[in-house]
Formats: C-alpha cells, sequence, structure tokens
C-alpha cells in the first residue's frame, strides 16, 4: 500500500446534451482538474483501457445525468493507494471510464484485480474476458443451453458480442454457425477469419429470406443483438422448440421514443414452442471464473484470440463511440489512451 501524492492532470468526459436520433460530438464536453488523492480505502487508478459499448447510446437517453462523468468499463494501473488489497502497479478493472484516472474502492461494483494470466493480452479483460464474453458465454451455456452439433444464428456477428458467440459457440461444438453483418468486408471475415459456415449482409434484402437460404434446413438457437427484422427472420426459421438469447436491439437504439414494432410472426413463439429470453450479464457474476477456466487456455494456446478494434488517444474516445454505433469496428471496439 503506498501513500506518494499524486501529481499532473486528470481528463474526464462529461454528457452536455441529450441527443436526438443518431449522437453528435457536440453533445460531449472534457473537464480537466488536477489527478485526485486516494482516501482511506480507495486507491487512484491510471486508465490504460476504456470501453465504448452500445448500451452508452441508451444511457444518454436518461440514463446518464447531464453534466457529469459518463461510466463505462475501463482497465488501469494503481499509481497511488490507501487500500490494502490494491498495491501500486496492480491492474485493476472498472466501471468508473471515460476518464484519464479513477479513484476506485475494493468490493465497489465492477472493481475487480486483473488475475494474472502469463500469454493473456490485456485487451481480453475488456473483450473476451469482459462483460463481452461473459454475455456471450451466458447466452450461451444458460439461456440458449447450447449443445454440440445445433446449428446458430447470430445477428451483429462481426461485433463484439456477436464475434465472441461465434468463438464460443465452435468451442462448444457447434453444427453450423450463420452470422449477419452490414458490410460486404465483414461477411467475408466471418466465414473467411472467424469460422462461420456462412454469413449475409442484410442490406441485400429480407433478413428472413437471406437467413433461409443461408440455412434451408432451420436452426436450433439464435443470439439476438439487433432485434427488429432479425427477429422476425429467427422466428420464421427456427425449428420446433429452438430458443433465443435476446441481446440487444440496435435497430432500436436511435428512435428511443418510438415505440418499437413488435414481430409480425410473433404468434409463432407459441405455434413452435420457442423460447424466448433476455440476456443480463449482471445477473450472472457468479459465472466469470467460469467462463475464466473455458477460455483462459485457448488464449494460452492462441486458438483464440481477442477480436478487437483499437483507437488511440483518449480525445478520439467520442469518435470511437460514435464509430462503433456507425459499425466501423470488429469485435470489441476500445480507446487506447496509455501503454
Amino acid at each position: 500500500m503506498t501513500t506518494q501524492r499524486t501529481t499532473g492532470t486528470a481528463r474526464t468526459i462529461h454528457l452536455a446534451a441529450r441527443p436526438q436520433g443518431f449522437p453528435t460530438p457536440d453533445l460531449f464536453s472534457v473537464h480537466e482538474a488536477p489527478v485526485p488523492e486516494p482516501a482511506p480505502g480507495t486507491a487512484v487508478v491510471e486508465n490504460l483501457y476504456l470501453s465504448v459499448d452500445p448500451y452508452h447510446r441508451e444511457e444518454m437517453d436518461s440514463g446518464w445525468d447531464l453534466g457529469a462523468p459518463r461510466e463505462g468499463r475501463a482497465l488501469g494501473r494503481v499509481i497511488a493507494s490507501r487500500a490494502p488489497e490494491l498495491a501500486e502497479g496492480d491492474l485493476v478493472l472498472h466501471r468508473e471510464g471515460w476518464r484519464t484516472h479513477a479513484v476506485v474502492a475494493p468490493g465497489d461494483a465492477g472493481v475487480r484485480k486483473v488475475p494474472s494470466y502469463d500469454g493473456v493480452p490485456l485487451t481480453a479483460y475488456l473483450s473476451l474476458l469482459g462483460g463481452t464474453g461473459l454475455t456471450a458465454y451466458v447466452a450461451l451455456t444458460r439461456t440458449l443451453e447450447f449443445r454440440a452439433g445445433q446449428d446458430l444464428f447470430v445477428s451483429a456477428a462481426a461485433g463484439r458480442v456477436g464475434t465472441a458467440v461465434g468463438r464460443f459457440a465452435r468451442l462448444l461444438g457447434a453444427g453450423r454457425i450463420i452470422g449477419s453483418a452490414g458490410t460486404p468486408a465483414k461477411v467475408t471475415r466471418l466465414t473467411g477469419e472467424l469460422g462461420f459456415d456462412a454469413a449475409f449482409d442484410y442490406h441485400d434484402g429480407p433478413v428472413g429470406e437471406l437467413l433461409a437460404k443461408a440455412a434451408p434446413d432451420g436452426i436450433d438457437a439464435y443470439v439476438d443483438n439487433v432485434g427488429g427484422d432479425h427477429l422476425e427472420g429467427a422466428i420464421s426459421v427456427l425449428r420446433e422448440h429452438g430458443r433465443i438469447a435476446w441481446v440487444g436491439a440496435i435497430s432500436q437504439y436511435h428512435s428511443a421514443h418510438e415505440p418499437p414494432a413488435a414481430p409480425r410472426n410473433l404468434f409463432d413463439i407459441v405455434e413452435k414452442s420457442l423460447r424466448l429470453e433476455g440476456v443480463m450479464v449482471r445477473n450472472y457474476p457468479d459465472v466469470m471464473a467460469e467462463l475464466e477456466e473455458f477460455l483462459v487456455p485457448n488464449l494460452r494456446s492462441g486458438l483464440v484470440v481477442p477480436d478487437v478494434t483499437v483507437v488511440d488517444g483518449f480525445e478520439r474516445t467520442v469518435d470511437g463511440f460514435l464509430g462503433m454505433l456507425r459499425g466501423e469496428n470488429t469485435g470489441k471496439m476500445l480507446i487506447r489512451i496509455a501503454d
């Protein structure tokens, strides 16, 4: 435990105004202050990587307070501590993101000392070994009760959760894995690098028709990151007793004030005895140890590599966030602010 004084300037990003439709850079402001001192029982962390995520767009409408620092997952190094559990130099995961420096306390929600796994890149802790990977793992193993040989459809398959689902499903012995994406380049990467058996660009026609062509014998399970026409298409192609893990609804994020259109074939859930269940990762903190046991050997061997898109510079945090919302990332979008 150290008690040396901190020096320098800390920067934080605040939400200055609510969006109307797609967010714009002028909705955010940057504030500067001296790097804080740790109070008893806390530590000061200099952030190395920040996470920008789709749920941040939803929080802009009402969850985040105006004029307050933005929340988000981050990975940083302890530079001063008055907490016995955290020593100078320790790497720490926390949720005080969108800032260069944070004050954290052991035991607070989201605060976790990074375990020492040789051969595991730091980016894994904010992707496959973070909330992204846990979401994918819970969706497959808990919500879908996924089994070897089953056929799976993943929407937004080139995104953060989609790529993780594809990696994990293959490790679990999936039959065929089909993905949707928003550009031809992403479709090519899904089948060429990420191990998907088939993929399509959802701009090329009705999703239900494209999915039926890619999976003519149907699918057993669906991980939904989009909602809307993707959910409707999946319902039409799912076999009897199929399962849907609903993770997100990207198609609705920029129209929060408009009622979402329900799938026109919603009653097929009854006709086919389908099961649809939402995935909320905060309900499964006890599964993290299982995920690490499942994944770390594969990360160390190189069989699995974190799928990340890295934007350099704290000043480009908002650019990275908006780029993620536009689909410019493959895998998890991260902001690197220090080595």
